[in-house]
């Protein structure tokens, strides 16, 4: 984990990419190949998530590099679990796959995603979300920068 002024750092590039090289996907990866998975496929390797992030938090690589450019993944957290505030280098582009989910953006209304809902944030821009009690909620989630998750705000530019 590396800290900058008191802001936690997902090490992607280290843990994540670790992840990879360990999957039976990793030949997967390095070649693009046609791919289709669901959230209770028993072939995914879930791996733990930034340790700001609710106990029970994991995530799966499905496509790409973490460390890279467009990578996608899936991130789970048990029911009743609180996301705290935080941001990412990257803009998401997300559909919710189970669970529901509600999340929050600085400056915005909150946000009801149910199975089936498509969800942008951009870069930089803090949010915080809570799952609720109907069961785990599975976001997919397509980074177009590498994977991040920074918590609270982002420092001035």
């Amino acid at each position: 984990m590396t800290i900058q002024t008191s802001i936690c750092r997902l090490p992607a590039s280290a843990a994540l990419s670790v992840l990879l090289l360990a999957s039976p996907f990793s030949a997967a990866f390095a070649q693009d190949v046609p791919l289709s998975r669901t959230a209770g496929d028993a072939a995914l390797k879930w791996g733990g998530c930034p340790d700001f992030m609710p106990r029970g938090c994991e995530i799966a690589v499905l496509h790409g590099d973490p460390a890279k450019n467009n990578a996608d993944v899936f991130f789970k957290v048990p029911a009743n679990a609180v996301i705290p505030r935080h941001w990412h280098t990257s803009a998401e582009r997300m559909v919710l796959v189970a669970g529901e989910m509600h999340v929050t953006y600085d400056g915005q209304p909150s946000a009801v995603l149910k199975p089936g809902t498509y969800a942008y944030g951009p870069a930089r821009m803090p949010h915080s979300a809570t799952c609720g009690a109907g069961g785990p909620c599975v976001l997919f989630i397509a980074f177009e920068s590498p994977v991040d998750a920074v918590a609270g705000g982002p420092p001035p530019r």
